[in-house]
């Protein structure tokens, strides 16, 4: 008989299974890849972008890889799991040799390959179709940092919904939040354009902070100095919905 594998091993097994999954499910390209690209062309094609400095392109990218990492752990990972739920998958998986913190581990790690190919194909359409190219401020520690950030606390978020909510709930509300991030996010209008008290909301929502982040990252920005606020309201966001997901989450 052959010895178990490592949980290691055993996650990274796991986490390539979610990839796959994801691959095979044709929603979850459309909203992942195909949607933040679709987003990105199409209104650096219209101009309807308020003037900034720079080209629409230079506002648009960062916001375009917000929406994807909102995508990834938002709405694939959270409506995903939810399902996972409900048909007893989860209850299956947490009586394995892995242990419960490994399948969370697993998922998120799949998300962080997702978000990979997200940004790769973003910034390569970005540059081959709209001819972008880096700041000469740019940071890529930033980048990293912010699009972690990010990661934490929208797959805390679809986590969160995940193990509390019914499937079906967390389909539609899930949905419904991506289109509200969509909107209010900073992804394809400046927040100060937006109705004073509709920037007063989106001030405070994590996807507006992700875009602000990003941006400075890619040199969209004035001064390093300027992702902090935003840096900060990313880590309440994401320990907040982290920590919130690990006590309230129900396994079945």
């Amino acid at each position: 008989m052959s010895r178990p594998a490592s949980p290691l091993r055993a996650a990274a097994a796991l986490a390539g299974q979610e990839l796959r999954l994801t691959a095979r499910r044709g929603e979850n390209v459309l909203v992942t890849l195909v949607v933040p690209i679709a987003v990105l062309l199409f209104f650096a094609a219209v101009g309807i972008v308020p003037a900034i400095a720079g080209r629409p392109v230079d506002f648009l990218l960062p916001g375009a890889l917000a929406l994807a990492v909102i995508a990834s752990g938002l709405v694939n990972l959270g409506i995903a799991t939810a399902y996972e739920r409900s048909y007893g998958v989860l209850k299956r998986l947490g009586g394995s040799p892995l242990p419960r913190g490994g399948l969370v581990a697993a998922k998120v790690a799949a998300v962080l390959a997702l978000e990979v190919v997200q940004v790769v194909l973003l910034i390569a359409v970005a540059s081959l179709v709209l001819g972008w190219r880096p700041a000469s401020g740019a940071s890529l520690p930033l980048l990293v940092i912010g699009l972690l950030a990010g990661t934490l606390a929208f797959s805390g978020l679809g986590l969160l919904l995940a193990g509390t909510l019914r499937a079906e709930a967390t389909l539609a509300l899930a949905n419904g939040l991506f289109l509200a991030f969509l909107m209010l996010g900073g992804v394809v209008l400046p927040v100060d354009h937006l109705p004073a008290p509709l920037q007063a909301i989106a001030g405070v929502l994590p996807a507006a902070a992700l875009s602000d982040v990003l941006r400075v990252a890619l040199g969209g920005a004035a001064q390093a100095g300027d992702a902090a606020r935003p840096l900060e309201i990313l880590a309440l966001w994401g320990f907040g919905a982290a920590g919130l997901a690990v006590r309230t989450f129900r396994w079945e």
